[in-house]
């Protein structure tokens, strides 16, 4: 029978010894693993590498950390320096940003005012940080009455609105740095704490935290070493949620005249005094102020999404 040019001419009863070569293994090579394990902090890492927003807002966050120190530096001008001759000048190679109605460089002043927003928004975030961590760490482990005494005392604070006891504050403390940066963090540390608690709830009860309470280990250590490090991806995600807030309520709180006082700068000062000439066609004296709020806010947004399905432990593979 003539054979098909669709027919297979394998033959099994003839098959070359070169396809075929013994691999050599002994006991060592039996137990290596061909794919090296990654750790939860490697692999959430890997994931948002690959969260193309997300990279493209923490390298942003990382330039802005960089201008916002070396930024004054690169003009011979001073913050607080008036020149009344070169007032509204437009952006140029000699003023980079332009000039505002003092005729101050307005590069300069974008440069110190994101000093003043990172520095409040990040110490409002790390003391959130201490404080919901501790509250929400000792409500959750204790549980029973002291989380029942615990939890109504935080759903007074969250009941307060919060914008109204930042004002309260800084009109009887006065205006200042640290003014609001305390304002701030009265009720700030709310969500966290609830934050914190939900997790250590869900933890609590595991076998390593038996086991480490078995071996006699006081509340303080269990919580530091057991329930905190399992508990770092929320409480990473909520602080970088916390920053953008802060940051744009100290500009808010500038703006109305409550915050950073001139002739320092603030992102919210400058707005503020850029009001009544954006209306005279000075669009640049607003527009780098409101750019650089905006655009650090919807920086770390995107950072916290990203954080957020980086560190999920239901994502990893």
């Amino acid at each position: 029978m003539k054979q098909s040019k669709y027919q297979s001419t394998y033959d099994p009863k003839h098959v070359p010894d070169r396809w075929f070569a013994w691999q050599k293994q002994d006991g060592q090579s039996a137990e290596t693993v061909s794919r090296p394990s990654l750790s939860y902090w490697k692999d959430a890492w890997r994931r948002l590498l690959k969260n193309k927003l997300a990279m493209a807002g923490l390298m942003f966050l990382i330039l802005l950390c960089v201008l916002a120190i070396i930024g004054p530096m690169l003009t011979p001008y001073s913050v607080k320096e008036t020149s009344l001759p070169n007032q509204f000048q437009p952006p140029s190679y000699e003023h980079w940003f332009g000039t505002d109605n003092l005729g101050r460089d307005v590069f300069t002043r974008t440069w110190y005012g994101a000093r003043i927003s990172l520095f409040v928004g990040i110490m409002a975030a790390l003391i959130d940080f201490f404080i919901g961590v501790i509250y929400g760490g000792i409500a959750g482990y204790k549980g029973g009455r002291t989380d029942n005494i615990m939890m109504r005392i935080i759903e007074v604070l969250y009941g307060l609105p919060y914008l109204l006891v930042v004002i309260l504050l800084l009109v009887v403390l006065g205006p200042s740095l640290l003014t609001i940066i305390i304002a701030l963090s009265v009720t700030g540390w709310v969500g966290m704490a609830r934050i914190v608690r939900g997790q250590v709830l869900q933890l609590k009860n595991n076998e390593f935290v038996l086991a480490s309470r078995s071996f006699g280990a006081k509340t303080p250590r269990i919580i530091r070493k057991n329930l905190l490090p399992n508990t770092m991806g929320p409480i990473i995600v909520q602080m970088t949620l916390t920053v953008p807030s802060a940051i744009f309520a100290e500009a808010f709180l500038s703006f109305i005249g409550l915050g950073i006082q001139a002739p320092y700068a603030s992102w919210g000062v400058m707005a503020n005094d850029a009001l009544g000439a954006i209306l005279s066609g000075y669009w640049w004296t607003l527009f780098f102020p409101a750019f650089f709020i905006s655009f650090t806010m919807f920086a770390f947004n995107v950072l916290g999404d990203g954080l957020q399905d980086a560190l999920d432990p239901k994502l990893r593979k």
